[in-house]
């Protein structure tokens, strides 16, 4: 991500990344329970972890979609540099809720499995490219705020802990609410995005733990848990990115451990 044109709009900007990357997170998961369930054969539990699925969609993912149109689409698509970035962004939307709907129509554990599957990876782009483009885009506009645009916009920010928020005024959403102080200039997350992959069957906590590695921005951070100490699976990421990412142990066991990866900032 470019250097920004303010405080304010770059801190802004690290609020949305981050909060991409919660949801990524939280998709994972939920997508992780259904393809053990059946992977596993088991019909039951797929259903279950598709309605899981489904309820979060509705309640997080196509809010902040919805919320994401309305504001940051809006204000980057009337610039000419941005109009057909725009335009296929919203096109994924309609790629995104249709996968969604197939959720909802469907039964068959091998099906939903595959639709999850499609969805995750879509999101995983999607997000990639509104980190990437779309923000930076609006934090260098001369003319637009990015605090500003953002103020108040829970579905943007979301909670600082993920799923488990309880809305705008709480102090808990991080989204600039009417706790925050009067003269705040933009809005702020403090709590680090969490992947856990204790449910994961071993064979895809590595590629889901580099896949959400690659999304994180410049000063990006998130914290894996994990069921063992996770020594092969960083010494993978020290060959892959060097200095480039740090890792810090925040819990050694002795039945949790928590590493807080971060990618170093860009040097301006």
């Amino acid at each position: 991500m470019s250097a920004s044109r303010s405080p304010a709009d770059h801190e802004a900007a690290q609020a949305v990344v981050r909060h991409h990357a919660q949801l990524a997170a939280d998709l994972d998961r939920h997508v992780g329970n259904l393809l053990t369930a059946a992977d596993q054969g088991d019909a039951a539990g797929a259903l279950r972890h598709r309605d899981e699925l489904l309820r979060w969609l509705r309640d997080e993912l196509l809010p902040h979609a919805h919320a994401e149109e309305d504001s940051l689409y809006a204000a980057a698509g009337e610039r000419a540099e941005g109009e057909l970035l725009v335009r296929g962004m919203l096109d994924e939307h309609q790629a995104i809720t249709g996968l969604v709907a197939e959720l909802e129509t469907g039964n068959r554990p091998v099906r939903l499995a595959g639709t999850a599957r499609a969805l995750a990876a879509l999101l995983a782009v999607h997000l990639a490219k509104e980190n990437d483009l779309v923000v930076p885009l609006l934090v260098d506009a001369a003319d637009v705020s990015l605090a500003k645009l953002l103020e108040g916009m829970h579905d943007l920010l979301g909670s600082s802990e993920g799923s488990k928020g309880g809305g705008c005024g709480g102090g808990g959403c991080g989204c600039g609410g009417d706790r925050a102080p009067a003269d705040a200039a933009a809005p702020t997350l403090t709590i680090d995005p969490r992947l856990d992959v204790r449910q994961l069957p071993h064979d895809q906590r590595h590629a889901r733990v580099l896949a959400a590695l690659e999304a994180l921005p410049a000063g990006g951070a998130l914290v894996l848990v994990a069921p063992h100490a996770p020594r092969p699976l960083l010494a993978e990421v020290a060959a892959r990115y060097g200095d480039g990412m740090t890792s810090e142990w925040l819990q050694d066991g002795p039945d949790v451990w928590q590493i807080r990866l971060s990618r170093r900032p860009l040097t301006v």
